[in-house]
């Protein structure tokens, strides 16, 4: 009996090593599958120097692309409610079509050093007056021409914890399109295995500046090149927006959304009021607004949008630590560029959500500040969410 009971509880002891081992096989693997990253040349620059492009792929079929000009994502893969992976970002087929037309239209890239537009291309800093390039008249938008969004970043991969990714810096001059300061800018794209892309800004400077940084995505949900999002839906948390004047400059107002068509707190068919006669719609061919986030400007993420493709059932949710986001329903898109898939792209083919800073800060000193000091660390976080329903 004693011998019985001795190999009954050594086949015990052993079946349960074995699965022991077995389960912390499967968890290894599990892990090693989570996320990938890979590297390729996507192409050489006009000024001779190469670019690469990232893939980040997830166990669930989520994979994002993006290359080191302009720090442009090109493609997000999401499955459908029915399985089926698409592209679901607006971008162009090659590193020429970025290089020829993306400064003015700037698919998927990283904006710097000043997302949005400051008033007539000036500012005061320290008592001191700051001229900037004029390329939106009479305004200067997404930092100016030539700026982040046409630079070939440095880059490097980060795996471990839960995600895997990529970290690209680029270091703008100090006077680059007017700005002082030395500034060195890290965004990192880290996909999770829970399908978030988690976007990080990292900035400092040797002289005191002011920085606005975002990322410039153009979404359709339904697929790029599927035509029209009028039918896709969107709610953002806020129950106040920042008006502005005909050149789309704040006015400095601080306006509930009640009442009109910029009252988007329940999931809202975007097209729903794009024709209509409000005064900010009329100025702006459509949505391109500041929103003010009732969850933002809080260390860690908070929940900012949701957008929402019946259709195909996917759907993408923001989070943020950003005090604004830019809602943009592509209105200057004239069918005159085509896109990855061949198609031509025309007004409301695809909606941008902007999480940043607000508009012209730098003149409106009621605005949370853009200002960032020597010794100091500018940190911003966003989160894109994908799911399929």
């Amino acid at each position: 009996m004693n011998y019985i009971r001795s190999s009954c509880l050594l086949n015990a002891r052993s079946a349960v090593v074995s699965t022991i081992l077995t389960c912390c096989i499967l968890t290894s693997l599990s892990a090693a599958r989570a996320t990938t990253v890979s590297e390729h040349l996507y192409g050489v620059a006009q000024n001779g120097r190469p670019v690469s492009q990232y893939t980040l792929e997830n166990s669930h079929g989520v994979a994002v692309k993006l290359i080191t000009y302009g720090a442009i994502i090109t493609e997000i893969n999401v499955p459908s409610r029915l399985g089926d992976p698409e592209n679901i970002v607006l971008g162009f087929g090659s590193l020429k079509d970025y290089e020829t037309y993306n400064s003015s239209i700037h698919f998927g890239s990283v904006i710097g050093r000043y997302a949005n537009r400051i008033g007539n291309g000036r500012f005061q800093l320290d008592g001191k007056s700051y001229n900037l390039p004029i390329n939106s008249m009479p305004n200067t938008l997404h930092g100016g021409p030539n700026s982040f969004d046409t630079k070939i970043w440095s880059a490097k991969i980060i795996r471990g914890g839960e995600g895997a990714g990529v970290e690209l810096i680029y270091v703008s001059p100090d006077g680059e399109n007017g700005f002082p300061g030395k500034l060195t800018v890290r965004v990192s794209y880290v996909l999770k295995d829970d399908n978030a892309l988690h976007i990080e800004y990292k900035a400092s400077t040797d002289k005191t500046t002011v920085v606005n940084l975002t990322n410039h995505t153009y979404f359709n949900l339904a697929g790029e090149g599927s035509g029209s999002v009028e039918n896709q839906r969107i709610q953002i948390v806020a129950a106040r927006y920042t008006p502005t004047d005909s050149t789309s400059i704040p006015t400095g107002e601080l306006s509930t959304v009640a009442g009109t068509p910029m009252d988007l707190q329940i999931p809202t068919p975007i097209g729903t009021y794009l024709r209509s006669n409000f005064q900010q719609l009329v100025w702006a061919h459509g949505y391109d607004h500041n929103w003010v986030l009732d969850n933002g400007g809080r260390s860690e993420p908070g929940f900012a949008a949701r957008a929402y493709d019946p259709t195909s059932g996917r759907q993408l949710e923001i989070y943020t630590t950003e005090p604004g986001l830019q809602f943009y329903t592509s209105n200057y898109l004239d069918g005159s560029v085509v896109g990855s898939s061949g198609k031509t792209y025309r007004q409301t083919d695809g909606f941008a959500l902007e999480a940043e800073h607000f508009p012209d800060s730098p003149n409106h000193s009621s605005f949370p500040s853009t200002e960032l000091k020597p010794g100091e660390i500018l940190r911003g976080e966003t989160i894109l969410r994908f799911s399929w329903q």
